[in-house]
């Protein structure tokens, strides 16, 4: 059997179990040892032999370490105060742009960005205070959640990432690198979103307006003192800078391992959270436990991935699929083209961790063959992922604005396809131009 054949066959198992609907990490399994059985004659007792080396090896993997700190740490930010001084922090700052405290959602989701690693933590936790307060101010609803939407996807792309940290274990790539060639690309898209944002607010005149026979206050915000001014602002965004710098710093100087920054921000939260006396017991049990089951929902479909990576990697189908591309004389920016085509599709179906556990045992070999830098592809993949977080009708994002808006899910996938193209537009701006993504690692650890 060829190798499109047998991959096709897998590719067909995968997604049959989870159109199934049982667990993902038990559908990877059950295709793995399928894979191993059938196509491989392989006997169970040396699957099972095979099996128990990758658990234990996966479970010393010290890069993994860094996911229960960094969800931890935004779960913390999500059920304490610290977010509503950031969106109160951020007004002034947004007031004197075009669309005003629209662009909020976007400079929102930034630092939550740099803080937490979690799209899902981002959307929910800067949604909830913005939904609310531009919903006061009678701003267009479509360009609030769409832009919310958008730019909460920005949660996987700014360092730290949860999911940059395990497609960086699964390909075997230092994680880094990975941090710091998504700070531009993160940085540039979400420039895009604002001038989209402004854009858009120019061109309606939409702007900051009272309901019918309401007046707009100077000041709005929540639990925004009279006199609130810039250097107030600066007060309460300080701490904040300071973790980002601390976490993002120490990696990149060299000082910290990703694992260890993220125990730094994590220590920095913790203090913040006490000097504030936002800390109750009932905030840190309730964040520990979703930190647990999000952590061992993400260590369990890790590990099932190394599973069927093993599986594919004793079947050849990596290296022979990667030498059955490199013969058809695909080029990489067709390559390119189909795979985000690919992920569109998978990203209307599946979560960001299991597209990327999915495809990278299949398709790594053929990045490597095809001389695409595995860095670039990293931030590549991980926009592809962002796109999938804002289409219908699995899309996280979509989803949790759903949650706390209401919004039907088939409007909301409207209101952020604008974002959806940008996201694809800036993914062919950084394959013309890929010192965009590569510049920061090289020029940090070359």
């Amino acid at each position: 059997m060829d190798p499109l054949s047998t991959a096709l066959i897998i590719l067909a198992a995968i997604l049959l179990v989870l159109a199934s609907g049982i667990w993902i990490y038990v559908g990877l399994i059950l295709v793995a040892t399928f894979s191993l059985m059938v196509l491989g004659d392989m006997p169970i007792d040396r699957i099972m032999n095979i099996y128990g080396s990758i658990v234990l090896r996966s479970a010393g993997s010290w890069e993994l370490a860094a996911i229960p700190l960094f969800i931890w740490l935004g779960e913390l930010i999500l059920k304490t105060d610290i977010s509503i001084r950031i969106f109160r922090g951020l007004g002034p700052f947004v007031r004197v742009l075009p669309g005003g405290l629209i662009h909020s959602n976007v400079f929102g989701c930034t630092i939550f960005s740099a803080i937490c690693g979690s799209s899902a933590a981002t959307t929910a936790t800067v949604g909830k205070i913005t939904i609310t307060e531009l919903g006061k101010k009678n701003y267009r609803r479509s360009l609030v959640l769409g832009s919310l939407a958008g730019s909460g996807s920005l949660g996987l792309l700014i360092p730290p990432s949860i999911v940059m940290i395990v497609y960086g274990v699964l390909a075997e790539v230092p994680i880094d690198r990975l941090f710091a060639a998504g700070v531009l690309p993160g940085l540039f898209i979400a420039g895009v979103f604002s001038a989209y944002v402004g854009i858009c607010c120019l061109v309606s005149g939409d702007r900051e307006k009272p309901a019918p026979g309401e007046t707009i206050q100077p000041r709005t915000e929540p639990d925004v003192p009279d006199g609130y001014g810039l250097l107030d602002s600066l007060r309460d965004l300080a701490p904040i800078i300071v973790i980002i710098t601390l976490v993002l710093g120490s990696i990149y100087t060299g000082i910290a391992t990703p694992s260890e920054a993220a125990g730094i921000g994590m220590l920095c939260v913790l203090t913040l959270t006490v000097v504030t006396r936002t800390l109750t017991w009932e905030v840190f049990h309730s964040s520990l436990m979703s930190t647990l089951h999000t952590s061992i929902m993400i260590f369990t479909v890790v590990i099932a991935a190394s599973l069927i990576s093993t599986a594919l990697g004793y079947l050849h189908i990596p290296a022979d699929l990667a030498s059955f591309i490199v013969d058809s004389d695909i080029s990489p920016g067709q390559f390119i083209l189909l795979t985000s085509v690919f992920f569109i599709f998978l990203g209307m179906i599946l979560d960001g961790v299991s597209i990327i556990v999915m495809t990278l045992p299949i398709l790594f070999s053929i990045v490597q063959n095809l001389g695409i830098d595995p860095i670039w592809f990293g931030i590549y993949l991980v926009i592809m992922v962002e796109v999938g977080q804002i289409t219908p009708p699995v899309g996280f994002n979509l989803m949790i604005i759903h949650a706390i808006d209401g919004v039907p899910i088939s409007r909301m996938a409207l209101y952020a396809l604008p974002f959806c193209f940008l996201m694809c537009a800036s993914v062919a701006v950084f394959y013309f131009a890929p010192n965009i993504v590569l510049y920061l690692p090289n020029i940090l650890f070359n």
